[in-house]
């Protein structure tokens, strides 16, 4: 294990950061390393954090308007054109309004048009749940050529921003609207691809993708009082799946729990299911939205009424580890 975590990450001081603003610092600087780096946005600039881009690089930046369709066209033709195209805009809107264009322009050409949809999950709050979109990682995933991201934090938005500026692949990167703690640091390490464990245990393998591997850190220091050990596992690229350090921890462990601000059918938790069943079955309990829209209320209350906080993913899990046994090979 060698994954630098922020010291104050157990702290009620942790800071925080909207996830998208992590987006914005790194799209600039992506545009300042690659002149062929272009933005396009449909009437979100500000929202998304293109908005630093545009300051910077008013040439390089299409603004298409609520055309959420015409937005990805655009940018795969960009795209065939030699640019690196980056969309932008609610992931309610884009992948949610647009998925056939990002299907047949990006994906089925293998264009590297980045879709960021940014205001992703539960906690985009009171705008209820037309605009909580829960589905993306289960509509993206499923694209041959796709790469699909959910950083951690802002720190981690930024890296993962730069690393798909260059890998030359149709991406989506989902974003998170509200602030959420910064569990990561300068040092730790991002690679496309790459899950890394952030604290070791014997008992149970906890599994999160972007905000909620925070809550999962949390989770895990209440179990340890209750006698649980649990290992905290971080995987910001949901596809392609760190197969490897995945079925390290269940081999090691024999359980695994998954937790994802989205849902959990088709989602990650549907992913990590997917690999286990084919290459290892183990006991598995996912955690995120169970087959059901959100509703309208603020972010910290909304994550607590879906059991997505870190004292209800603790309780979740602790009944877990107590009525189902661990799997051991051979068994």
């Amino acid at each position: 294990m060698n994954y630098p975590l922020n010291p104050d990450v157990y702290s009620d001081d942790v800071a925080l950061e909207p996830i998208r603003a992590g987006f914005g610092r790194g799209l600039l600087a992506a545009g300042k390393a690659n002149e062929d780096v272009v933005a396009l946005c449909a009437d979100l600039t500000d929202s998304t954090q293109m908005s630093l881009f545009k300051a910077e690089f008013p040439k390089r930046f299409v603004e298409i308007g609520v055309a959420e369709q015409n937005l990805v066209t655009v940018a795969s033709g960009m795209a065939r054109a030699g640019k690196i195209p980056f969309t932008s805009s609610y992931a309610a809107f884009s992948p949610g309004r647009n998925w056939e264009q990002i299907r047949t322009t990006a994906a089925l050409n293998d264009m590297p048009v980045k879709v960021i949809g940014s205001h992703a999950g539960i906690s985009v709050g009171p705008d209820g749940a037309t605009h909580q979109m829960l589905e993306d990682i289960a509509l993206m995933r499923v694209l041959p050529n796709m790469v699909v991201l959910a950083p951690g934090d802002s720190v981690e938005a930024e890296k993962a921003t730069l690393a798909i500026a260059e890998n030359g692949k149709p991406s989506y990167m989902r974003l998170a609207r509200d602030k959420t703690p910064i569990f990561s640091t300068d040092k730790s390490p991002f690679e496309i691809g790459k899950a890394y464990v952030l604290r070791e245990g014997t008992d149970v393998a906890l599994l999160g993708t972007g905000a909620m591997t925070y809550q999962l850190l949390v989770a895990a220091k209440h179990l340890e009082a209750q006698g649980v050990s649990a290992e905290v596992v971080h995987v910001p690229t949901i596809k392609p799946l760190d197969e490897e350090v995945i079925l390290a921890s269940a081999r090691k462990i024999g359980r695994i729990v998954t937790a994802e601000e989205a849902q959990i059918n088709g989602g990650f938790g549907g992913a990590v299911a997917e690999l286990l069943s084919e290459k290892l079955p183990t006991p598995l309990l996912r955690i995120g939205m169970q087959d059901r829209f959100g509703e309208s209320g603020e972010p910290v209350e909304l994550i607590k009424h879906f059991g997505l906080d870190h004292k209800s993913i603790a309780k979740q899990v602790k009944q877990f580890t107590d009525t189902v046994p661990r799997y051991h090979q051979g068994f």
